[in-house]
Order: structure tokens, then C-alpha cells, then sequence
């Protein structure tokens, strides 16, 4: 199929951007990478009357360290932030989910706020931000607001960005002393969407445990730190808690069984 009539915009700055987005509101489509957002419209999935490219719009296009924080700009691809060559000490956990993200063709093109932006439930980037505790910046016309990401993702492939704001930018945290990290998913194949990825984050005072794959958006949990049969029962509890369904790729057992196992192994690395 191919895509319904629409007009195309290509903003030169992030202030054209956001005017555009004041004025044609729920009716325009923001294009970065176009990884998630093209077969959408191919489908006609979506039919926006306007078309806005910022994926040339230079000002949008960084990755920089910034307050103890990885900050990646709209127009930022994957590749410019896996290839980076301090991203394995400044946010390990990023550094070890982006082999799992899709292939590298995909990630040549995709941005990463626009995987943050799309908010898909099993897509890694936006369980990465979650499990640090990143941050998701919204640009309007009006005004700019930082949503942490705890906040930004409200179910599936919805988010708290209004039709006028842009994801202007995401943030995720520098890894700090004392802190580990583990990731690992299951996917049918490599490359393919995770049945369930699990990111770990191991602090002195607890573990976060973040899952994607199973809920509406992924989901956070906090974990004390104990022993291994208390890990474990907390591990399950989470895995009820996330409501699995069956679907064409698993059933909803074996989602919970995925969380234990893969969330018990994901919270050895990160101790480790």
C-alpha cells in the first residue's frame, strides 16, 4: 500500500518545528527516522495532512553530556549514540541493550527519541530510560517541560506528549559509584521485537527491575536487596503483576516464566 495525500514540511530549526506543530497540531506527523512512523503510513495506519521532516534540522542533532546526564537530541540517530566511544562507562546499561535493538540498518536511520516518542511496549530504548530514571523534554511553541519517564509513557504507543510538542530531547542519567547494570532479552529471532526484555539496575539501596514486553508500556519495579529465594518470590509476584495475555508469539506463562528467569539472571550481571 502507499500512503494517503499529504503535505511535507522540512524544518530547518527547532523553533520552525514547534511553530508548525502550534499550528497544524493533531494533524501533522513529526518524521526523524521514519524506522516505526513510514509502514504506519504505508498501511495508512496513520493519514496526517502534514508531513514535518526534522531529521536535517541541526540543532536537534547532538549527543552530549550535560548534568551528570547523556542528553540525545531529536534528530539524533541510534548509531551516532551506539558508536560513541565513552557510552560504555557513561550509561552501560544503554551500551549493552543497543546490540539487541533491531539490526543496524534500522538503527542507522532510527532516532532514539523517536523510538522514545513511538513508545512501543517492547522496544528497548524506552525500557533503558525507564530503568535509569531518565527524562523525556517536551518543546512547544509556548513553552518547554521535562517529564520524567515514569510519567511520559501512559499505555500502548501512548505517551504525555501533546499534538503541539515535540520530543525535543532524552535524557539518560551517567552511570554513578557503586551502581550495576545487567539487560537481556528473548526474541524469537535477533533483531525482532522482544517478547520480554528485562533492564537491572543494582544501587546500595535496592534494585529496579524494568520490563518490557509484557504490559501496555513498560514497567518498573523496585526490589530490596535480599537473598536469592526472596529475589525470586519478588520476581514472580512482578511477573502476575504485569498481566500477561497470550498472544501469536507467546503465551502469557511463558512471558511470566521469561520475567523470572531472565529478571534473575539480569539481577546476577548487575550484582555482579
Amino acid at each position: 500500500m502507499k500512503p494517503c495525500r499529504f503535505d511535507y514540511l522540512r524544518a530547518e530549526t527547532a523553533s520552525e518545528a514547534v511553530e508548525c506543530l502550534a499550528q497544524f497540531g493533531e494533524d501533522a506527523r513529526v518524521l526523524a527516522g521514519g524506522q516505526s512512523l513510514m509502514p504506519i503510513l504505508n498501511m495508512r495506519l496513520a493519514q496526517p495532512g502534514l508531513l514535518l521532516d526534522i531529521s536535517r534540522t541541526r540543532d536537534l542533532d547532538y549527543v552530549r553530556v550535560h548534568d551528570a546526564r547523556l542528553r540525545i537530541g531529536a534528530a539524533a540517530t541510534q548509531a551516532s549514540v551506539e558508536w560513541r566511544a565513552g557510552l560504555a562507562s557513561e550509561v552501560p546499561l544503554l551500551h549493552a541493550a543497543f546490540p539487541s535493538i533491531s539490526h543496524f540498518q534500522i538503527r542507522n536511520r532510527g532516532t532514539v527519541c523517536g523510538s522514545v516518542a513511538h513508545a512501543d511496549p517492547s522496544a528497548e530504548l524506552p525500557l533503558v530510560l525507564l530503568a535509569l530514571g531518565g527524562e523525556v523534554v517536551l518543546r512547544s511553541a509556548r513553552s518547554r517541560r521535562v517529564v520524567t519517564a515514569q510519567d511520559f509513557f501512559r499505555g500502548m504507543l501512548q505517551t504525555a506528549r501533546a499534538a503541539d510538542e515535540l520530543v525535543e530531547e532524552v535524557r539518560y542519567p551517567l552511570a554513578r559509584d557503586g551502581e550495576g547494570f545487567g539487560f537481556l532479552e528473548f526474541a524469537n529471532r535477533h533483531g525482532d521485537f522482544a517478547i520480554v526484555a528485562v533492564a537491572v539496575v543494582a544501587r546500595a539501596g535496592g534494585i529496579d527491575v524494568a520490563v518490557g514486553g509484557v504490559a501496555d508500556r513498560p514497567r518498573l519495579k523496585h526490589l530490596p536487596r535480599a537473598g536469592a529465594a526472596e529475589l525470586d518470590q519478588a520476581l514472580n509476584d512482578f511477573a502476575w503483576e504485569l498481566q500477561a495475555q497470550d498472544d501469536a508469539q507467546a503465551s502469557a506463562k511463558f512471558r511470566r516464566h521469561l520475567v523470572r528467569r531472565l529478571g534473575r539472571r539480569a539481577i546476577e550481571e548487575a550484582l555482579a
